[in-house]
This record gives structure tokens, sequence and C-alpha cells, in this order.
């Protein structure tokens, strides 16, 4: 395996990694929620039946009549989508005033197992996780519906889809694609059962919503029957970017709106404080502090799609906080450890390609919790996976490299015995 560098420009050199890679962020494109039809069953279908088609507010994703928001040209009846990796290219060229439309059909692997297992193969990539697709965006809906029309509708809806993802993809594909279930928190004994179920069918690892769930933090003692079964099972908790219910509260209470039909129109303020950052670091600490990893410590916890430069600040936080409620009420009890050391022992972030990787790396004090994800095939990440390293991995060691592009994943999802 070797691994050499390059000049670019005749300054910063470009590591040249030709080792396997664990991909932490792939992604379903899925074609059309026809499935739902076959796997929801029919007493909920008038209100909850998850559709793609022409609706009140146009074409787009419907739960029963409510539309889900999503970004303007997600979703379009000629089912084309952007290029893998070729975001950058299409902000620039709006930027400046250019008329760029090269979209293209989906193809086979981004929809279909053995297909996605070739590309693997073609792009280096020895194991990686795979995350649903459109379906991420439906969680604040189906949290806002779960409250308004019951939960038994709103967990009908993960399990119909969880049943198309074992039947399409299977959870674990020969350790080579980790396919991720979903989880949600609106009935205990609901996601108990599903929990079981999950891991008989040879689930790795899982997502779920981020935040709180109805008053709750999501490592209070309410939730341990779960998070027994995840333990015992050592499955992986992971928290992907989406909307983030528990911070509508505070964007009505700064006189703003949430869940736009159509996400862009949200203010600067909202992309701000309330996806991604802010929503993650409040999640993760939450399970530290209430010393979540002691009650558990065989769950692995990732960060996935929210970026990485807010972990140095977060960790240097954590731990100082601590010393400030040191005589304050700690509900599961006091930490053993700096926050920063059980963090980094149970907690995975993956960075952005974009993130100054080799500056979070001097600050944390090493790569031992950073994941590469290339987002494939949407066109926010990168075109491969590899490319991820060229742009993310500049100055970085090349155990670090190794570490960040390989081994940490594989180390967070070992093959099956």
């Amino acid at each position: 395996m070797a691994l050499l560098h390059k000049l670019r420009d005749g300054q910063a050199a470009v590591p040249i990694y030709g080792g396997p890679i664990f991909d932490s962020d792939t992604h379903i494109h899925e074609v059309d929620f026809s499935f739902f039809r076959e796997f929801l069953p029919k007493k909920f279908h008038e209100d909850w039946l998850l559709e793609v088609r022409n609706g009140p507010a146009g074409f787009g994703m419907y739960i029963g009549e409510r539309v889900v928001p999503t970004t303007p040209g997600e979703m379009r009846e000629d089912g084309l989508m952007p290029p893998p990796g070729r975001l950058k290219e299409w902000l620039a060229a709006i930027a400046s005033g250019k008329d760029i439309d090269d979209r293209i059909k989906p193809t086979q692997d981004m929809y279909k197992r053995r297909e996605r297992i070739a590309k693997l193969d073609e792009f280096g990539v020895d194991g990686s996780i795979l995350f649903i697709g459109h379906m991420v965006t439906t969680f604040g809906m189906l949290d806002l519906l779960a409250e308004e029309l019951g939960a038994e509708g709103a967990c009908a809806v993960i399990h119909a889809y969880n049943e198309y993802l074992l039947k399409e993809w299977s959870f674990n594909a020969d350790d080579r694609i980790y396919s991720t279930p979903i989880l949600a928190l609106w009935d205990v004994d609901w996601a108990v059962k599903e929990a079981k179920w999950i891991a008989d069918n040879g689930g790795r690892v899982i997502v779920m919503p981020m935040g709180p769930a109805r008053g709750k933090a999501a490592a209070d003692a309410t939730y341990d029957p779960l998070w027994r079964v995840l333990d015992d099972n050592h499955i992986v908790l992971t928290f992907h970017v989406s909307e983030a219910t528990f911070m509508h509260p505070l964007v009505r209470a700064f006189g703003e709106e949430p869940m736009k039909p159509r996400r862009m129109g949200l203010t600067a303020w909202q992309w701000m404080f309330t996806y991604s950052e802010i929503p993650i670091m409040m999640t993760m600490a939450s399970f530290v502090y209430l010393n979540f990893f002691e009650r558990f410590p065989n769950i692995k916890m990732v960060s996935v799609e929210n970026g990485a430069e807010w972990l140095p600040r977060f960790l240097h936080k954590m731990d100082k906080m601590r010393g400030m409620a040191r005589n304050g009420y700690w509900p599961q009890g006091q930490l053993k450890e700096r926050p920063s050391t059980i963090f980094k022992r149970h907690c995975f972030v993956v960075a952005y390609p974009e993130d100054d990787i080799k500056k979070i790396v001097d600050e944390i004090g090493g790569a031992e919790c950073l994941l590469m994800g290339s987002d494939y095939p949407h066109a926010e990440g990168v075109p491969t996976p590899r490319d991820f390293m060229q742009e993310g991995c500049i100055g970085l060691t090349e155990p670090e490299i190794r570490a960040i592009m390989h081994d940490n994943g594989r180390r967070l999802l070992p093959r099956s015995a």
C-alpha cells in the first residue's frame, strides 16, 4: 500500500493514497417510492402513504397530503439528478450568471445492490455505510405528524422503509455495504421491537433523528431498553444531517417559521443555527454528559454530513463545562473521565473534504475519531471517494491519512466473524 505526495502549483503537497477506502457517507438514490404500497399496511395509506408525485405544492415528496420540505429542483418529474460531486461547479456557474444543467439519469449502482458493489470495486472501496436517500428529508415531517396524528403511523412508515432496505440491500452486504435502517424514539416499545428485528436480520448500524424526544433527552433512562438492544448487539448509532424539529421553538422565538415547503426559502440565520453543527453538538454532548457510554460501552456513535470544523472547540468546551458543573446536578452521575476522552473513545465524526482537516487533527491531538465520506452519489460531495483524500488530507501524515481514509471506518465496523 503505497502512499506518496506530489506538489500542487509548486506549493502544498497533495497526497496520493493507493490503499483501500472505507466510505462512511454514501447514499441510496431512491428512483421511486412505490414499495411503500407493498410494505405499509393499507390502514395507514390515507394519512401516511409516502409518495413522490404532483400535489398541492407541486411535484415533490408527500406524506398523505403533507408536502415534505426539500430543496427546489431536488426532485423532478423527468427523474434527472445532478452528477455526483458537482455542486461546487454548479454554485460557481450560478454566481457567474452562467446557465448550467448537466443533470444525468441515475445509474443502476445508485439504487441496486449488486451494481453498487461493482462500483465499490471500481472506486477501491473496501467497506461503506449506506445511508437512506431522499428518505432522510422526511425526519422532520414524520416527527411533527407523530405528535399530531400519533406515533403508530410514523413508526409504520419507518418499518416499511426498513423492510425495503432489507429486501433490496440487506442490512449487511458481504461486509461491503452496511445499510442504515431507521429508528426513532416516538414509541419506546416499538423502538425496542424494531431494534431487535434489525439485529435479528444482521443490522450493524442504524440512523436516527438528532435531539431529544417528547420532552426527554435521548440518553434519558426512559430509553435504556432500546439502547440495551443496541449495546448487546454492538450496533452503531448514527446521526445524519436532517431537520432538527427540536429547534423549531427557537426558530419561532426569533420571529421566523421553520419547515418551509421548499427549503431554500429558509433564512441564513436558520441555516446557521438550526441545521448541522449546533443540533449535532447539543445531541452528542447530551449523550456524553448523561453518562451514556458508561452504561452502554459497546455503542459507537457517528455524526454524518455535519462537517468537523466544530469538533476542536466542542471538545474543549465540553471539558470546560464539566468543570463549571462539578458541583451541579448530574442526572446519571458525575463523569469519571474528561468528556473529550469519552468522546474520542466512543464517537466518530465524518469530515467534509473542504474542512481544514489538518488543523482539526492538530487541535484535537490526533485523527482517531475522524472519518471520510464521499456523499456519493450526491452533488454535495466528491465525484469519487479517492477525491476526498486529494482535497481534504493535504498536510497530514501517512498514518493519519490511512486512518481517515480506511482504518477508522473499519475499526468502527469490523468484518463479521
